[in-house]
């Protein structure tokens, strides 16, 4: 919902704010890899079927 008080601007602080993970942080996770990599060889190896195998 969209805050229309006319409250103070908050106070920015010296602490560096956390910041959000992206799409970058998600590949980098072994588990997503593995299972990528397994679709990729088995959609890899039913073109190499359709392609040389009769």
């Amino acid at each position: 919902m969209l805050d229309t008080s006319r409250d103070a601007a908050p106070v920015a602080t010296d602490a560096p704010a956390e910041e959000p993970r992206g799409c970058l942080f998600a590949l980098s996770q072994p588990p997503l890899m593995i299972f990528l990599g397994v679709i990729g060889c088995l959609l890899l190896m039913a073109a190499v079927h359709d392609l040389f195998v009769l």
